[in-house]
């Protein structure tokens, strides 16, 4: 039995316009695997203590891992890791679609970019072989121009291409990476580093296709019962009917719906922008990522004052749904769809830019921003003012010059506004609110790159005991001993948050959706994933213990960046709004988070990580545990 057990990684200096293959060995595939803490390894080998984002020392990684392209569910991702420019420290996105597994086709696992190019490029990576061409001619150009345009111009309708915007080329700090015009590698900026480096674009194309797996039998036994049990899964159903959007009704229901940014949890007016509604109404098709038969991703057409929504650039998300419909009070689904269609176009991210916003139609409701600063009034609810500031902060233009920078930089910049923020480190906050969902409230502040929906498992999942068979895969994983208390911040709850952040760091490790592998609702739980990893590879000793390992190595790499550039525990808090009392009605009406149980929550979490109390970073004990003693070198 042999496997895929190892790959190539590329390296391109932009400022010499140099390109180098490496050939790791197993070992440090076994260790690292791929994606994130893949990443983390050579931005913490290469990139030199207090470099800035936007600096040419600055390291950015784009890494599938070694189970990418494998024809199974929930592959095809790739991760996307440098200093930030948004949020404090380090930076980190994941994107899906058929970018990730035809790089991996192309020949390379990953891809690490250093330097700047003193024009324009793009990269064109081919059957094993790389080039670095001039891209002046796609500069200031929109993604599903260039996409077009590159196609046509290497002759080959199957390129896949990941590129930045022209929100990206104006160094916007919520910038994305865009592959398809609808695949978004879209939270912390890593779209502005890309454009800091000149490099356009990447595009792959391979036609080896085919992976060394280390047991078929075994795979092929494993993408069967995925495929065929999407049907008696009702998450996934879900997923596939309506896409996240399926959520949105009942995180209203919950009151865990963010509205009037972040003030109360329910939306009155949330069944207009419903996905009931969007599939009934404006939804084209449902589409997918390479080889996965969960299908989630929408395409819409649809069109909002005489401006058409394309089905090119996919549909609004929940989260997409959220920013930019209850946050803002707006219930009009084809503006939403527009404002979706204009983040992906120029290469927004679309949680960042719809919360920022939010928090500029507040700043104007409360005089903090005025018509004057803007050029017209922002009120709740009308959604002619969202579209035009989501393409102010797209070309930077007028006040949109300092709203690109994200809401936190916004305010420091005008000075004001400071009590209106839902930041996190930076990050705004996604549409799962932490004064419900508790042990978010522990996640948004320790983690490493700021408030994310995607790095842990929701707790009300198992409050109630309406999954019982969440509970059997929790506990394979650490997490699922005790049944959790509602609303609670108890020993159970903080063990909850940590293991299932563990998962789900190796999830980023292993560049594996979290649709489809996950602890808990998914279609796919631990024992699977164990099983798939062993079957790719032919590493038939590997093991849950392993896997989270493997995911806690990840979770150590980053924060240990973190703690390299300065930051420490003071950096682990939550914005002032999650602990005043919620508005509005439902079951969250009067709900806050308080301070001391989240400082008692950190304290334990950091004991059960082992991370120094005091300074919340990775203690030399624990480095050395995890293989990492070189990290503090």
């Amino acid at each position: 039995m042999s496997g895929v057990r190892s790959g190539r990684i590329l390296h391109v200096d932009l400022t010499t316009r140099t390109l180098e293959v490496e050939n790791p060995p197993e070992v440090f595939f076994r260790k690292y695997l791929g994606g994130s803490a893949m990443g983390l390894y050579y931005i913490l080998k290469l990139t030199q203590p207090g470099v800035e984002a936007f600096e040419p020392g600055n390291v950015i990684t784009f890494m599938d891992s070694l189970l990418t392209g494998s024809p199974i569910a929930g592959q095809s991702r790739i991760c996307v890791n440098s200093r930030s420019p948004l949020v404090d420290g380090i930076g980190d996105s994941q994107a899906g679609g058929f970018f990730p597994a035809e790089l991996r086709f192309a020949g390379f696992v990953g891809i690490v970019v250093t330097g700047r190019a003193s024009e324009p490029v793009y990269l064109w990576i081919h059957d094993g072989e790389a080039e670095l061409r001039s891209a002046t001619h796609l500069w200031g150009r929109t993604t599903s121009d260039v996409d077009d345009s590159l196609r046509a111009e290497l002759g080959d309708a199957k390129i896949e291409i990941a590129q930045v915007g022209p929100a990206g080329e104006k160094l916007a700090r919520l910038a994305s990476i865009m592959n398809m015009a609808s695949r978004a590698s879209g939270r912390t900026g890593m779209g502005a580093v890309m454009g800091s480096k000149n490099l356009k674009a990447i595009a792959v194309r391979g036609t080896a296709r085919r992976l060394d797996l280390g047991d078929p039998e075994a795979f092929k036994a494993l993408a069967k019962s995925g495929a065929g049990g999407v049907k008696d899964n009702p998450d996934v159903l879900a997923l596939q009917q309506h896409g996240t959007a399926s959520v949105l009704e009942p995180q209203h229901a919950s009151g865990t719906l963010p509205t009037f940014n972040y003030n109360a949890g329910q939306f009155e007016r949330f069944e207009a922008i419903s996905g009931e509604t969007m599939t009934a109404t404006i939804l084209t098709s449902r589409e997918t990522c390479f080889s996965c038969a969960v299908k989630c991703k929408r395409a819409v057409e649809t069109e909002w004052l005489d401006r058409p929504v394309e089905s090119r650039h996919g549909g609004p998300e929940y989260e997409t749904l959220a920013v930019f419909g209850s946050y803002c009070g707006i219930d009009d689904l084809p503006a939403i769809a527009l404002a979706n269609k204009i983040c992906n176009e120029y290469g927004l991210d679309t949680i960042g830019t719809g919360a920022t916003v939010a928090w500029t139609i507040e700043c104007f409701e409360n005089g903090v921003i005025k018509e004057s600063d803007l050029g017209f009034p922002a009120h709740w609810g009308d959604a002619g003012a969202m579209i035009r500031l989501t393409e102010m902060i797209a070309r930077r233009e007028g006040f949109g010059d300092i709203l690109a920078n994200g809401s936190r930089k916004a305010a420091d910049i005008i000075g004001a506004g400071h009590e209106f923020l839902i930041t996190a480190k930076g990050a705004e906050a996604p549409a799962h609110m932490p004064q419900a969902k508790r042990s978010l409230g522990i996640i948004y502040a320790v983690n490493p790159f700021g408030a994310d929906h995607q790095s842990s498992e929701h707790d009300p999942l198992v409050e109630e005991g309406t999954y019982d068979y969440a509970i059997e895969r929790l506990s394979m994983i650490g997490a699922g001993d005790h049944e959790l208390v509602p609303g609670s911040f108890d020993s159970a709850k903080v063990r909850f948050a940590l293991r299932t952040q563990q998962f789900y760091s190796f999830l980023d490790t292993a560049s594996l959706c979290q649709f489809v592998w996950g602890p808990a609702w998914t279609l796919f739980g631990p024992k699977e994933t164990v099983d798939f990893v062993r079957a790719v590879t032919g590493w038939d000793d590997f093991d849950v213990d392993e896997l989270m390992e493997i995911g806690e190595r990840r979770l150590n790499m980053l924060r240990a960046f973190n703690a390299r550039e300065g930051m420490d525990r003071s950096a682990d808090k939550l914005p002032p709004k999650f602990f005043k009392p919620l508005g509005g009605t439902g079951p969250t009406a009067g709900v806050a988070l308080d301070r001391a149980e989240i400082e008692s929550a950190l304290d334990e979490y950091f004991a059960l990580a082992g991370w120094d109390e005091a300074t919340g970073n990775p203690t030399p004990e624990t480095l050395a545990r995890l293989g990492l003693e070189w990290v503090g070198a």
